[in-house]
């Protein structure tokens, strides 16, 4: 039996977890896939608990778990703290090794209508960041009030396991990848270039083309259908990961997924805890059930079930029910059930 810990999230983070968990509950019905959930405390809840938004226990059930599913952390309550929500979410990316981060990008017919960009349906490519190094970690950091540097490193094994994360990904995909660097004049990105070389040929299958960041930014807009796989640097997945959530319409439909070198993965919707929304039973839970979907890819192998899932949305959305972010009127049970009935009738 699989085991799962759930960190459930402050203010909306809640309401969009049980979403989540009911959808997950009715796909497996009836299948061959066994699990158990574990609520732990962490971030805003680990606070108000036990004054630490990643308690040891939590650190020490998410590193027994299989897979650990996050929703939405943080709010007002905790602004101007000595210890944030988001201090926990630091922690737990370090204490489970969290290396490498993806982000999909994916436009059904049913929400094209909604992005601000044109001829967007059929969208479907997966930023592959690089999480733990690059000029958010490197050192030495001089911070002046006449000067100020930062320090970008990265080492040839760091650049080959998220080459390696990003290819295995292509395999299954439409076999492309996508280099994202600056390395007509940055010597990191060069080395990018040379490992990406040396990678490569392990995987014939798939396509290689490089892509400068500047180059990347504009052509993800104007041709976002180019792409497959982007794998690219710590700052830049941060900036092209947000620009390309753009293109669905709401952030309220996207899911990511943190990858270990051993352990557990984490899943988590991309957006904030929706404070303004809490206890309304108005925030989209899309975007935590698309999380789970790639629970069950990732750490699970069980696209069958995904499969199901992603056709229960789509054809859910097709229908109308959505929420407000999305132009609809539906409430988050209203869109959860719709989902759940979808998946039972597959089940019949």
């Amino acid at each position: 039996m699989y085991k799962i810990a759930v960190l459930e999230g402050d203010y909306s983070g809640p309401e969009m977890m049980e979403a989540g968990l009911a959808v997950l509950k009715a796909a497996t019905q009836g299948t061959d896939f066994q699990y158990q959930t574990t609520t732990y405390p962490f971030g805003g809840k680990g606070i108000d608990q036990v004054g630490d938004p990643l308690p040891q226990v939590t650190i020490d059930g998410c590193k027994a778990a299989d897979a650990v599913l996050l929703s939405a952390i943080g709010g007002p309550k905790y602004e101007g703290a000595e210890r944030t929500p988001e201090a926990g979410l630091l922690g737990i990316r370090e204490a489970l090794g969290l290396f490498a981060n993806l982000r999909p990008t994916h436009v059904t017919k049913a929400l094209d209508n909604l992005s601000p960009v044109k001829e967007v349906a059929g969208v479907d490519f997966v930023i592959v960041r690089e999480l733990t190094s690059g000029i958010y970690f490197g050192w030495p950091r001089v911070e002046g009030t006449s000067e100020a540097h930062d320090t970008a490193t990265y080492t040839a094994p760091e650049v080959e396991r998220i080459l390696r994360v990003g290819f295995k990904m292509a395999q299954k995909r439409d076999h492309h990848v996508t280099i994202v660097d600056k390395a007509n004049v940055l010597a990191t990105s060069r080395l990018w270039r040379a490992v990406t070389k040396q990678v490569a040929p392990d995987y014939p299958d798939v396509t290689v083309d490089y892509s400068y960041v500047d180059a990347a930014a504009m052509r993800i807009i104007s041709h976002p259908h180019d792409f497959d796989v982007i794998i690219t640097a710590n700052l830049f997945g941060d900036i092209l990961s947000d620009e390309a959530a753009v293109l669905p319409g709401s952030l309220g439909v996207i899911p990511s997924a943190s990858l270990g070198i051993s352990g557990p993965n984490l899943y988590e919707p991309i957006h904030g805890s929706a404070p303004d929304l809490v206890g309304q039973n108005k925030v989209n839970p899309l975007s935590m059930i698309n999380s789970i979907t790639w629970m069950l890819r990732q750490s699970f192998d069980r696209d069958d079930i995904a499969d199901q899932i992603d056709s229960a949305v789509q054809r859910v959305l097709e229908a109308g029910t959505m929420t407000a972010d999305l132009g609809g009127v539906a409430s988050t049970t209203d869109v959860t059930n719709a989902i759940v009935k979808e998946l039972e009738k597959e089940g019949a």
